[in-house]
């Protein structure tokens, strides 16, 4: 019996290992609130919305408590006015090592200590310490034999990094290449990755219009506006992959080429200053879906397709304690109530994030789709479908906005509630995604919408409000719908 305890030991171990190496979805938690909610509701919202890694800015005893036999894997940080302490003394960072983590684990099941944020950006005269307080706090944790669960890293700003498009061309900055190299060798010895923090909103808003928008927020891009790098004529079709490959090119640089990257922060603000127009519901809403769909579908970057950079979105609350300009408090996914900030607009993702309380699912347009395509699906859904499209007439609530777009995909959604929501009922041959969100917008009430107030149900995808060449409007008023009745005959066999 001992050889089969061994074995299915083995068993678990290995998959556990498999599960591991899966790239996930984490979420920051800052705690700048004015009113922050107890570690037990921030806990309970976390297993609402199966959100299983989150990184802490602290090792907060309440915080890791409540975490206790949660299943959630955490990170934990030292914060930046600890570092001298604790790279300057070897029982210090011992004494912290037992106090936050010893003390904790394995109920809490931590999984990687954050050694300062930032430091060569935000506490420079600590850097020459850093790599100190990484290996003593990692010293401690092989005495305590926890250093094959918990790995030491220190999550850098993406700013580090020079020249970083084209990628090929990336390098570290030269000036803290005396901390950087041993910083590296460190991570590289100890099996434990590069953190870094990626901004694309910052990245745009400082390029002077030279990074397009779409770029930046993931949006689908033909080749001809991608971004190419010169050197080795690899497309780009956003900052994010473009600044993780330009990480794994000034690493080998430096010669090392088997670190992996994991990216501590990430988001999009959903509310700005005048002079940040960009900083809105929609554009928050579309980055942060977008992320969280090339993560956990495995994308990948060029230079590394198919091996996903697992990454934390800055971040959960909107922190209204926060100094600077009003985007500074507007990075959130919910509020301090836990009601959500936007519905994300997810497929595929199982049940993270999925922050329509609600559990209401409906069936839209995917973007980029192929507008000819699209016009043949709705075509079928008006005719040989059976869906009343009445209401996609002239002078009718769902008329406007009057292009293929959003005309499909209020007749998808009501072939699909009127099919059961079953999947099989929002494929349109490949044309159509269930979402979490409502596309309702202003008096045009889609099936089995709740008809809630508020910005939830008013959210409309971009697309949908598109006057471009690859969202053109369709012929307005009763030619529309002749139009329909005639394509029928020519597009129905497609979906027959």
């Amino acid at each position: 019996m001992a050889w089969l305890l061994h074995f299915v030991l083995l068993l678990l171990a290995v998959s556990q290992a498999t599960a591991d190496e899966d790239p996930y979805i984490g979420v920051n938690i800052g705690t700048d609130l004015s009113i922050m909610p107890h570690p037990t509701q921030v806990v309970a919202l976390l297993k609402a919305q199966q959100i299983r890694h989150v990184r802490l800015y602290d090792a907060d005893r309440g915080m890791l408590v409540a975490l206790a036999n949660s299943g959630i894997r955490v990170m934990v940080s030292i914060p930046n006015e600890q570092l001298l302490g604790i790279g300057q003394s070897n029982s210090t960072a011992a004494n912290w090592v037992s106090r936050n983590i010893v003390a904790h684990y394995p109920a809490t099941n931590i999984t990687a200590i954050c050694v300062g944020s930032e430091v060569f950006n935000t506490l420079p005269n600590a850097a020459p310490v850093l790599v100190n307080a990484m290996k003593y706090v990692h010293s401690a944790l092989v005495a305590s034999n926890l250093d094959n669960q918990i790995k030491v890293s220190s999550p850098l700003a993406s700013s580090i990094i020079l020249d970083s498009f084209p990628p090929s061309q990336a390098f570290f900055n030269r000036s803290w290449n005396p901390v950087m190299v041993p910083i590296l060798n460190f991570l590289q010895s100890t099996g434990s990755p590069l953190m870094l923090n990626i901004y694309p909103y910052y990245d745009y808003m400082q390029s002077n219009g030279v990074i397009p928008l779409d770029y930046a927020l993931f949006k689908p891009l033909s080749p001809t506006k991608e971004a190419v790098d010169s050197n080795t004529l690899v497309h780009y079709s956003n900052v994010f992959d473009a600044m993780v490959d330009a990480t794994y090119f000034a690493m080998a640089f430096l010669n090392f080429t088997n670190i992996p990257v994991i990216v501590t922060e990430t988001g999009w603000p959903s509310k700005g200053d005048s002079n940040e127009p960009d900083a809105t519901i929609e554009n928050a809403n579309t980055y942060n879906s977008n992320l969280i769909r090339h993560v956990i579908n495995k994308t990948g970057t060029p230079k590394r397709p198919g091996i996903a950079v697992s990454t934390y979105i800055y971040e959960l609350y909107n922190e209204d304690l926060k100094p600077g300009p009003i985007s500074e408090k507007n990075w959130g996914l919910f509020d301090a109530n836990g009601d959500p900030i936007y519905i994300l607009r997810l497929t595929d993702s199982g049940s993270l994030l999925a922050n329509d309380t609600t559990n209401q699912t409906y069936c839209t347009a995917k973007e980029g789709a192929d507008p000819k395509m699209l016009q043949a699906a709705l075509d079928w859904a008006c005719g040989p479908g059976k869906v009343d499209c009445s209401q996609l007439l002239q002078g009718k609530p769902c008329y406007e906005p009057d292009n293929v777009i959003a005309h499909a995909t209020y007749a998808f959604d009501t072939y699909y509630h009127r099919m059961g929501k079953t999947p099989d009922a929002c494929d349109f041959n490949g044309v159509a995604d269930i979402t979490t969100t409502d596309p309702s917008h202003g008096s045009c009430i889609f099936p089995g919408s709740l008809g809630r107030n508020g910005t939830m149900v008013n959210i409309t995808a971009p697309s949908m409000n598109s006057t471009s060449s690859d969202s053109p409007g369709r012929s307005g008023g009763g030619s529309a719908s002749m139009l329909v009745v005639i394509k029928v005959l020519l597009w129905s066999v497609i979906f027959l």
